[in-house]
């Protein structure tokens, strides 16, 4: 059901949402953060895949839009 590009790209912004205070995180603690790196590298390709498969891409604009409506179908 999630699995468009409109899905995709929620599920690569989610992660790389997940990743930010987990690198944080690890910096100041001193330590390599290899998953958090992990998790930002596949929000990243997920994000990209999602761009790529869109027939019209995205913009910035567009990604309350995306967010909403994938929620939406959720709901």
């Amino acid at each position: 059901m999630w699995q468009d590009a409109d899905g995709i790209l929620v599920v690569g912004l989610v992660l790389l949402v997940l990743s930010i205070p987990s690198i944080v995180a690890a910096y100041a603690d001193r330590y390599i953060p290899r998953l958090s790196v992990l998790l930002c590298l596949l929000g990243v390709l997920a994000v990209g895949w999602a761009y790529w498969a869109s027939p019209t891409g995205y913009g910035l604009a567009d990604i309350p839009t995306v967010l909403v409506h994938v929620i939406a179908r959720f709901l």
